[in-house]
């Protein structure tokens, strides 16, 4: 026995340790440790439970020899000035370490992920990737593709190849703008980012879509940075327009712009919701704090990126799973704001 296997005579705990003490065979532990939906969650959880327990961690380097693995998954992200992205990080970062696996953190900012950063993934050897940062150029998915690393898209809609996992975004804008009209609101603008985004163009379809199923239109659309310094430039011109001519509702297609939306508004002299109303999307912490108190749909992030690793994990033990595209529904959180 070597010393690594050994602390104070007592042997560290393996996948067979933990299929005897559950009473299941042990590629059943394997596939629970993964988080591997054709296990029962009760088995699971017990699993889990049972590892956590024992002090089990996972033996990296045998995997990789036994699997042809290393472990490692890229995960490619936004802008770091939209918090919406500290938020996916953190969320994946979490299950990834319950998971067993590690993360190749690259940021790459809001255009296409060019081949420079397929390129960058490929010399660290991933095993799969998970993107959410805007779209995926065809040069850069041919390079994944050829190289066999999977791809999943988190929170963007893949067109031309690739999996993807999102919020229902087109559902979530058309529920907010059903909630305006439920407030009484009759005059509408909309806040979206000049670097259009499938997300975006979802958001605001569905809002224009319920705004026209009840006979109105969308007043006025602005284009900005998908930031909160973009959000707080449209309150600015939005406070300087006559009365006649702003919107009373407005919805801003992140949560990060609407809370920037926001502070432009009330520096300018106008009242959230008294005079503006205002709505975001993404469900970010900081919107619940009491100086927005924001109304806004959360985005199901947890289940996102459970259901991204678990097609990602599927695709490396099936290369021919046909392309998938899953949509999770996400909450409407009404507050003060609209």
């Amino acid at each position: 026995m070597s010393r690594s296997d050994e602390e104070g005579g007592t042997r560290r705990p393996t996948v067979v340790t933990l299929s005897k003490l559950a009473g299941v065979a042990p590629s059943t532990v394997t596939r629970a440790l993964r988080g591997d939906s054709r296990i029962s969650k009760k088995t699971r959880d017990r699993i889990l439970a049972l590892a956590k327990g024992a002090g089990y961690t996972p033996n990296i380097m045998a995997r990789t020899l036994s699997s042809g693995r290393n472990g490692l998954y890229g995960l490619v992200l936004g802008p770091q000035d939209n918090p919406f992205y500290a938020q996916i990080l953190y969320e994946a970062t979490a299950q990834a370490e319950d998971l067993g696996f590690r993360l190749l953190i690259i940021h790459a900012g809001p255009g296409p992920i060019e081949e420079s950063t397929a390129q960058a993934l490929l010399n660290y050897q991933v095993n799969g990737c998970l993107i959410s940062s805007a779209m995926l150029s065809s040069q850069a998915g041919r390079i994944c593709e050829e190289n066999r690393v999977p791809l999943v898209m988190v929170n963007r809609v893949a067109y031309q190849q690739g999996c993807a996992v999102t919020c229902d975004n087109r559902g979530g804008g058309a529920e907010l703008a059903r909630h305006l009209l439920s407030r009484g609101r009759r005059s509408f603008g909309i806040i979206r980012t000049s670097n259009f985004s499938s997300t975006a163009r979802d958001r605001e379809e569905g809002f224009a879509g319920a705004l026209a199923e009840a006979g109105l239109e969308v007043m006025l659309r602005y284009d900005g940075k998908s930031n909160y310094d973009g959000g707080f430039a449209a309150g600015e011109e939005i406070a300087r327009l006559p009365d006649s001519q702003r919107p009373d509702a407005f919805f801003a297609l992140s949560d990060i712009m609407a809370m920037g939306l926001m502070d432009g508004l009330r520096l300018n002299g106008l009242r959230v919701p008294e005079d503006v109303a205002v709505v975001g999307f993404d469900g970010l912490p900081q919107a619940a704090r009491r100086i927005y108190d924001l109304t806004t749909i959360e985005q199901p992030l947890t289940l996102m990126l459970r259901r991204a690793f678990q097609m990602v994990e599927a695709r490396m033990e099936d290369r021919s799973l046909p392309e998938e595209v899953v949509t999770l529904r996400g909450r409407l959180i009404a507050r003060a704001s609209g």
